[in-house]
């Protein structure tokens, strides 16, 4: 192996650019970021850069009702701010400071961490709220972590959040589509709640622009602005930015080549390894242990620990990523991008990174979601640098040029400007916001996207031809924290006789992944997967693999037939939740026997907006828009004879555009079940 690092530091010529710093001792550090680990949870808390800036966050919310708080990565303000709420009296009224989290892992484990300072049992004082999980107290928990899906769900029921003293607003800069809604709806609340203060914390944003959204003050006279800003400085350490010397034809070798030449040639400290997703992160992870095995017979090589982080993993898993190895043992963590901000990894001080992004983006003209590998932004390159320089001086590699990284946009695309908005304003119209076009988004969705995505719900008939939610079916469908499709599903069941299988099939689809792919035994996998297969397709494959987990209820058989186990349980958690819910509506009884017929009729009766149909040249094309899209190689139809008409769940873009989550259905069916869309279409 050459163990040259090809990369180039911004203006230098010379590819010799490996430079050496001063040995750092490397002592034991606990899961959650802690520089001062031997100290007290006091200590602690008081050294954290943005514990000097306590008395002035305090004196900003009491004369201010919106902050914008600038924070930069490691000053401590997703754990302190909301204690410094709590201890200085806000909340003796019955009030609750709220703190929304892009991601559920964050949620967790910023609540975990809240909670030890606390010296409190987590679920009481302190406790979190995700989709299908909670672990809070409503009558004693006073700061609660919750996902931004969790936040809009309370609105439906409480619009004016008349429970919430401060709400902290953490990550905005990812401006999820979530995110933005909250945006949008606090800038109403608040005016109709000049007691609620809210809090927009980030490590990077255009404050200016967030200023001037939420800023009541039409005068030009600053003594009567409600909003402000403050930047707070964090702990970082200086990162020595290195460029690819060339253009990187495959970024998955060359994190595997780079973390190698890192290992062999640098000093200890660990490595954080930025890839796309959980399929890149499962094969570098893999390709890595198998070099481990191959270096053991090499004394003289100091040994590492290769660890995967992404966000379906199981939290039993997720955990190991921040776990400290033993002295003298380097630890490599592979991730997606959820230890960009979400999550805060001790010891590293090495980042590759790929330079890419996994974006759900979604087309109006063929009316389909697509997963795509974008470049990232320069902001997200920075903030994926900076995790290395949290405890001392660190080195980022980045595997494209200089010159390709200077054309990069400044800034991700709002995820409201490239997203399927039926969701959006399915939950908006239960809001009784009618007017979505008039609706104050941070950042204006296309219009486009807004008529396609009503005119789903029309087709879904969740709304009427006036724009106006139905009643009972869009009500009910809002109240699903699903996509529309699945919650539709399951509310049409009873009129399939297939409730239950309905809620199995809509459960398992919620988790990502439930075959694990080992690389070096697809042979083996196919072979297994074909136990549970269907010539009808994924969707009943599913089904099948759930039913047959149900009586076989143990990791053993999990493993011996590539399927993820804790996976399977989050499923049956899942199902559970929705089983609850769907209850409430006292649906037809279910039927002793169901017929697959019927059982595919319901899928078509949610997802005919999702229908292609096999071209004569091989490939698939959508009803609508003649969109070009193929089976994508884990569906179980790969196995079998190509179904002339399918529906399916998503399209996942990569080499090609590849249909994921398949069901062969009778082209009649669309007619039959769905007229009102494809009247005008072209089913035939």
């Amino acid at each position: 192996m050459n163990n040259k690092l090809p990369f180039l530091k911004p203006g230098t010529i010379s590819s010799e650019i490996v430079q050496e710093r001063k040995d750092i001792n490397e002592t034991d550090q606990p899961a959650f970021y802690n520089h001062d680990f031997h100290l007290s949870v006091d200590q602690q808390r008081q050294r954290l850069p943005i514990h000097k800036y306590k008395n002035h966050i305090l004196y900003l919310l009491e004369n201010f009702q919106t902050i914008i708080v600038l924070g930069e990565t490691g000053s401590g303000k997703s754990t302190q701010i909301p204690q410094y709420i709590l201890e200085s009296g806000w909340l003796e009224n019955n009030g609750i400071v709220g703190i929304t989290q892009p991601r559920r892992v964050a949620a967790i484990m910023l609540a975990t961490r809240v909670a030890e300072e606390r010296n409190v049992l987590l679920g009481q004082l302190v406790g979190y709220n995700i989709r299908f999980e909670s672990c809070f107290d409503a009558t004693k928990t006073k700061i609660k972590f919750m996902t931004e899906g969790v936040l809009i769900k309370e609105m439906m029921a409480d619009p004016l959040l008349r429970s919430y003293s401060v709400l902290i607003l953490d990550e905005v800069h990812e401006r999820s589509l979530n995110g933005d809604i909250i945006l949008g709806l606090l800038k109403k609340i608040i005016r109709r709640r000049p007691d609620l203060k809210l809090i927009i914390s980030s490590a990077t944003i255009e404050a200016e622009s967030m200023f001037r959204f939420f800023n009541k003050n039409e005068t030009s006279d600053k003594e009567k602005d409600t909003a402000v800003i403050i930047s707070i400085e964090g702990r970082t350490y200086t990162v020595d930015i290195h460029y690819s010397s060339d253009p990187v034809p495959d970024y998955i070798k060359s994190s595997v080549d780079t973390v190698m030449k890192i290992h062999l040639n640098e000093p200890p400290g660990d490595i954080l390894v930025f890839l796309t997703g959980q399929e890149e992160v499962r094969q570098t992870t893999n390709m890595l242990i198998d070099i481990a095995t191959d270096l053991k017979s090499n004394k003289e090589a100091m040994k590492f620990f290769v660890v995967p982080l992404y966000g379906t993993l199981p939290m039993s898993e997720q955990v190991k990523a921040f776990k400290p190895t033993s002295r003298g043992v380097r630890k490599i963590v592979v991730s997606t991008n959820i230890a960009e901000a979400s999550v805060t990894i001790s010891g590293i001080t090495y980042i590759v990174d790929c330079c890419f992004v996994k974006l759900k983006c979604y087309n109006p003209n063929s009316c389909t979601d697509s997963l795509a590998i974008v470049p990232i932004s320069q902001a997200s390159a920075n903030q994926r640098a900076g995790r290395a320089g949290r405890v001392r001086s660190g080195k980022a590699y980045r595997l494209c040029t200089e010159e390709d990284f200077l054309k990069l946009p400044k800034f991700s695309v709002p995820e409201m400007q490239r997203s399927n908005l039926a969701p959006v304003i399915l939950q908006l119209k239960a809001l009784g916001i009618e007017n979505i076009l008039h609706f104050n988004f941070p950042s204006a969705p296309p219009s486009k996207h807004v008529i396609s995505a009503i005119e789903l719900l029309y087709a879904l008939k969740a709304l009427d031809e006036n724009g106006i939610l139905t009643s009972p079916l869009g009500t009910q469908m809002a109240e699903f924290p699903i996509h529309p499709m699945f919650s539709k599903l399951l509310l049409i069941s009873g009129e399939y006789h297939c409730i239950e299988e309905a809620l199995t099939i809509t459960a398992m689809l919620q988790v990502q992944n439930i075959f694990v792919v080992v690389p070096s035994r697809m042979l083996e996998l196919k072979r297994k997967k074909m136990k549970f297969a269907v010539e009808e397709g994924d969707f009943l494959t599913l089904l099948n693999v759930y039913n047959s987990f149900l009586k076989n209820k143990n990791k053993y058989w999990c493993d011996q037939h590539f399927l993820n186990y804790k996976g399977l349980l989050r499923a049956i958690e899942i199902r559970e939740q929705l089983s609850k819910l769907l209850k409430k509506f006292k649906l037809p009884p279910a039927a002793n026997k169901v017929d697959k017929d019927s059982l595919r009729k319901c899928i078509v009766s949610a997802f005919f907006a999702n229908a292609a149909f096999l071209h004569y040249t091989g490939v698939y094309k959508t009803v609508r828009g003649e969109h070009t899209l193929h089976i994508h190689p884990e569906s179980v139809l790969t196995f079998c004879s190509s179904p002339k008409w399918v529906v399916f769940n998503e399209v996942l873009h990569s080499t090609k555009e590849y249909m994921r989550d398949i069901t062969a259905i009778e082209p009649s069916w669309l007619y039959e079940l769905a007229p009102h869309y494809y009247q005008y279409g072209n089913v035939s």
